[in-house]
């Protein structure tokens, strides 16, 4: 049994090809994914002469939106976005900063960024900046700042430090003592 085969695509494909492309795919996915939904079919002469007018359109719409995504990454690189999230008074956020939330937040702001084209570094669980990749296609890239801010104001005071004796103990520290005691101690 084969393990590819080589089908003419009738409809645009991400990550494959356009109409009119002769492909060359594994088996399963012919199989389970373009068959069954009509984006491809056996190549013959007829049908390539058949979608070249319809692989003439697709052609013009992808140079259209490679235009339109080099204009937007020109823009979009070195742009700083802000994300207001609640959080505790240590800073860590209740949920996290995800890919979606970044993308929606490009959004309102203009740019149409989908979700998978945000690339995080890493979890995003605490109030500070970050340095997000975004990546539109295989050369289009740019980098945004990103600060995550609390909801609120957040309490700076971080509490009297404890100190502790060689046996593990905690010193207690007065921090009122009276005026009058050591005056008192000292008389007697």
């Amino acid at each position: 049994m084969p393990k590819s085969v080589t089908l003419l695509l009738t409809e645009n494909v991400d990550n494959l090809g356009i109409v009119g492309d002769v492909v060359k795919v594994k088996v399963g996915f012919a199989r389970n994914y373009l068959l069954p939904f009509g984006y491809a079919t056996a190549p013959s002469e007829e049908l390539i002469a058949s979608l070249a007018e319809k692989r003439a359109q697709a052609e013009k719409d992808v140079a259209a939106r490679r235009a339109q995504r080099e204009e937007m990454i020109g823009k979009l690189n070195g742009q700083e976005l802000t994300i207001v999230r609640a959080c505790n008074d240590q800073g860590q956020l209740y949920g996290s900063v995800t890919q979606q939330d970044i993308s929606a937040a490009l959004k309102e702001v203009g740019f149409a960024v989908a979700p998978r084209e945000v690339r995080l570094p890493g979890t995003i669980k605490r109030i500070d900046s970050f340095d997000v990749h975004v990546k539109v296609d295989s050369d289009l890239e740019a980098d945004i700042k990103l600060w995550v801010v609390a909801d609120r104001e957040l309490d700076d005071d971080a509490g009297e430090e404890m100190e502790f004796d060689n046996e593990g103990e905690l010193i207690i520290k007065d921090k009122k003592k009276p005026a009058a005691a050591p005056a008192a101690e000292a008389a007697e």
